[in-house]
């Protein structure tokens, strides 16, 4: 339970309960019925991120490069990252933003995206997890804190489960009928 280390021991509890009983899962397909979203190239990432940022930041900086790592969770324990690249050109000293996402989010429904893009998004503006940050995420995304914490749920689901939630749903969807 790795990933709710910082909350009550009770919630904990319940969660651990809910992983017995085999009904967390059923929990987040109630939540999030819809299903994973359409946005699988870092292409189609970087229009959605682009079109966040130009909704909510307009002054920010501009982004040089958006993409999905599928080795972001592995290596760095991190579901997002946003650095900032250095360069000398000249004599001005030129900055780029990337914004990486771990491609577990290729397999989330849309809301979970939107929310690891927010996270992403506010470090441009502000680098630590403070009230400035997170009034800034929950402006970008009211339901902020909570789908941080469903996301959270997921994360012990796929530790607890190891398949992924939507993407056997989806696959195991029956076939549409043609018009």
């Amino acid at each position: 339970m790795k990933y709710l280390a910082g909350y009550p021991a009770s919630l904990q509890e319940q969660v651990s309960q809910l992983i017995a009983q085999d009904k967390l899962s059923a929990l987040l397909g109630q939540r999030y019925p819809g299903g994973t979203h359409d946005i699988q190239s870092d292409r189609a990432l970087y229009d959605y991120v682009a079109g966040l940022k130009n909704e909510f930041m307009r002054k920010a900086e501009p982004l040089a490069k958006v993409m999905f790592d599928n080795k972001l969770h592995v290596i760095r324990n991190a579901l997002g990252t946003h650095t900032t690249v250095s360069r000398v050109q000249g004599g001005k000293l030129k900055a780029k933003r990337e914004i990486r996402v771990a491609s577990l989010f290729k397999e989330v429904p849309l809301v979970l995206l939107r929310m690891i893009v927010v996270h992403e998004l506010a470090h441009m503006k502000e680098r630590e997890h403070d009230k400035a940050f997170y009034a800034l995420c929950t402006y970008m995304e009211p339901s902020y804190h909570r789908l941080e914490f469903d996301l959270r749920l997921y994360l012990t689901h796929l530790d607890a489960r190891g398949e992924p939630l939507w993407a056997s749903v989806a696959s195991n969807a029956p076939p549409r009928d043609s018009p």
